[in-house]
């Protein structure tokens, strides 16, 4: 049996019957990512006498077991775990072993997964593509020449190539979901504040999300369970009860209103993605649920709009980062002042620093209420938006993406298009709101079509019904590509 190739639920049942064990599970995963990696290079950080380790503390616990027993999971590079490099693959935190664990990897750990490796991402998550990483770009494993999406493209390209089972990547402006659609798996960016991010390293404090990447809905819920819930250490992580998600997971959508922003097809729409977008539309109404035409009008300013408040809080948040205390320090200087310039000049990549730098103008004196001030004002009406369009329907439905799998290389040098990217998954953030992305079809290259549902706050419920609806009538993730 091909162990590596089942679900999170499919496994747990196995290891609960003993007919398979967790050091099974990874040996057989340990083959996988031997055959594939080379091509799909997801992993930036894979430690073998580590994970047989935690084997062993496993099979020593076997009266303790958790809710993810033996289940491998990989870890996106901006998520800490205690005593492994963590270094949101910049080279400026090279080095870094973080002395305490993300309260999800206590959680995880606290369950019986096994943390399996470190996954590559956009530097810092800035990015669209998983191009920007120092340790080089990840190739989307249904076409090797062409981007996995990001910035958690490694955590979505390990779940596609089945190096691991389950996945943890973080959601500023569609960094789960997106590569979620690129890579046709399932990834979910949750409400703000339903997860905690003490110990996420942080891109922008008021957008940034942890969230599942899997290769169904159900192994989503599974891990939403383990990850979601108030946190003291996290004054951001809202103290409301988190439900059993797996008892959302109804195969029945009859009655369910369901809303179509009109401005999300508009030009720039790829005619396949909107086809199949369509398609999943008509299966819904096939299935009792009511579609509807909505308008979020204030779509148009989105993009804009995040690309003032999160550079903003970029340039804030790594300010920290200059050489002092951990990570990279440059060789070579005179004074302080010269070793901030060197460390951080050359630490940091070109997108790290183009980010910077347009927060730190946004947030300029002279500037401050211009951009970054008005930039709320606009924050503000982008959720207003949402909330009368929820007022009227249970959930939204969109495109994940404008378009399939890019070219690695198409895009990296022309940053306008680049951002476009994330069109129709920015505005979730910027209101706080959950969504997911699941396989709705493929084109006709034979690559994935993500569709995204969106919800109102802390009604990740209805996603999950959704979504699995969808999914037990249809076959779209169970497709795999060939590596």
């Amino acid at each position: 049996m091909e162990l590596y190739r089942l679900t999170a639920h499919e496994l747990r049942d196995l290891i609960d019957k003993k007919k398979a064990a967790p050091k099974e599970v990874i040996q057989d995963l340990f083959k996988r990512i031997e055959q594939t990696d080379k091509k799909v290079k997801a992993l930036c950080l894979f430690d073998k006498k580590d994970v047989l380790a935690q084997c062993e503390q496993l099979e020593k616990a076997q009266a303790k077991k958790g809710r993810l027993f033996g289940i491998p999971v990989v870890i996106k590079d901006n998520i800490c775990v205690q005593g492994q490099d963590t270094t949101c693959s910049s080279r400026i935190l090279k080095g870094f072993q973080p002395p305490y664990d993300a309260t999800c990897i206590q959680r995880l750990k606290q369950e019986g997964a096994i943390i399996l490796a470190k996954a590559n991402m956009d530097e810092f998550a800035f990015g669209s593509s998983c191009e920007t990483s120092c340790y080089g770009p990840t190739h989307n494993p249904w076409d090797l020449k062409r981007i996995p999406g990001g910035s958690s493209g490694g955590s979505a390209a390990a779940v596609a190539a089945d190096q691991t089972t389950l996945a943890l990547g973080s959601d500023t402006g569609g960094s789960i979901r997106q590569p979620a659609g690129l890579c046709g798996v399932v990834g979910l960016k949750p409400t703000y504040g339903r997860v905690s991010r003490y110990g996420l390293i942080a891109f922008a404090s008021s957008l940034d999300q942890i969230g599942p990447l899997t290769k169904d809905v159900q192994d989503a819920a599974l891990l939403m369970n383990v990850i979601s819930g108030a946190d003291p250490n996290d004054s951001t992580c809202v103290d409301t009860p988190v439900p059993d998600y797996t008892q959302s997971l109804l195969n029945d959508v009859h009655g369910l209103k369901l809303g179509v922003p009109k401005e999300y097809f508009a030009a720039g729409l790829d005619t396949e993605v909107k086809n199949g977008v369509e398609q999943a539309l008509k299966l819904f109404e096939k299935l009792g649920a009511r579609v509807q035409e909505i308008s979020l009008p204030h779509t148009e300013y989105a993009v804009a709009d995040y690309y003032i408040v999160a550079t903003a809080e970029a340039s804030s948040n790594l300010a920290r980062f200059d050489g002092v205390q951990y990570g990279y320090r440059s060789c070579g200087f005179n004074d302080l002042l010269q070793m901030y310039r060197k460390t951080r000049g050359s630490g940091f990549g070109e997108e790290a620093k183009r980010r910077i730098i347009l927060g730190t103008y946004a947030l300029s004196s002279g500037y401050y209420d211009a951009y970054y001030l008005r930039a709320l004002k606009v924050r503000r009406l982008i959720k207003q938006d949402f909330d009368r369009a929820f007022q009227k329907c249970d959930a939204i439905i969109t495109p994940t993406s404008p378009t399939v799998a890019f070219k690695i290389g198409e895009r990296i040098d022309d940053p306008l298009a680049m951002y476009l990217s994330d069109i129709y998954t920015i505005s979730v953030n910027l209101a706080g709101l959950p969504a997911i992305s699941i396989p709705c079809g493929f084109n006709r290259e034979n690559l994935p079509i993500g569709l995204q549902i969106i919800a109102p706050p802390f009604a990740e419920e209805m996603l999950f019904r959704l979504a699995y609806s969808f999914e037990q009538h249809t076959q779209w993730h169970k497709q795999r590509p060939k590596l």
